[in-house]
């Protein structure tokens, strides 16, 4: 059974997107943080080299003047910090037996929509428009992408976004999410190899 006799969710899928919510959020924030940390040491020393300057290519340092760090007037990983305490509070609700409501979701999952929005725009400039790979940037993406697609699937299976409606679509898609996780993975990684082939040269 996927729900319980009060139309909740069964504990065993609550548990399995706690744990999705909690690894992906965990390691999403401390990310965020080396990245708010190596900011800060640039701004104190900005000729000191940063531990996530591998080269011209692959840095973190190359992207801090940019306006794309700064989108909202103050570092980026500022958001990370504060947005991925939520997944990772609402993974620790669930894990103690928490329950929310509709509304609830339908929040969390549009954060988290829009969480995968920012970090696929900032990934299009990064590539296309800046030139450079930001290493914990891209572990901030890597765990964004999972979180987003489990997320939706998850919700459409419980009805948890449009109720019952798509309980059935979700059933179907829900084995499969892994699939569009992939997927965004290789679209991520083919354009990346076209567009730093040097970076792979043996």
């Amino acid at each position: 059974m996927n729900t319980t006799k009060d139309g909740f969710p069964a504990r065993r899928s609550m548990s399995s997107l706690a744990i999705v919510l909690l690894v992906t959020g965990v390691i999403g924030w401390v990310a965020s943080v080396i990245l708010l940390v190596e900011r800060l040491r640039n701004l104190q020393n900005p000729g000191e080299a940063l531990s996530c300057d591998l080269s011209p290519f692959v840095s973190c340092g190359a992207l801090f003047e940019r306006w794309q760090a700064s989108v909202l007037g103050f570092p980026n990983p500022i958001l990370g910090v504060a947005g991925f305490v939520a997944p990772i509070a609402v993974a620790a609700g669930l894990l103690a037996g928490a329950r929310f409501g509709a509304w609830y979701w339908r929040l969390l999952t549009l954060g988290v929509f829009g969480a995968w929005i920012f970090v696929t725009w900032l990934y299009t400039q990064s590539v296309y428009a800046i030139g450079v790979l930001c290493p914990y940037c891209m572990l901030v993406w890597a765990v964004t992408i999972p979180m987003w697609w489990y997320l939706l699937a998850w919700g459409l299976k419980h009805g948890t976004l449009f109720g019952n409606r798509t309980r059935r679509l979700g059933e179907q898609l829900f084995p499969f999410a892994w699939v569009a996780v992939l997927a965004n993975y290789a679209v991520i990684l083919l354009t990346i190899l076209v567009q730093f082939p040097f970076l792979f040269a043996v």
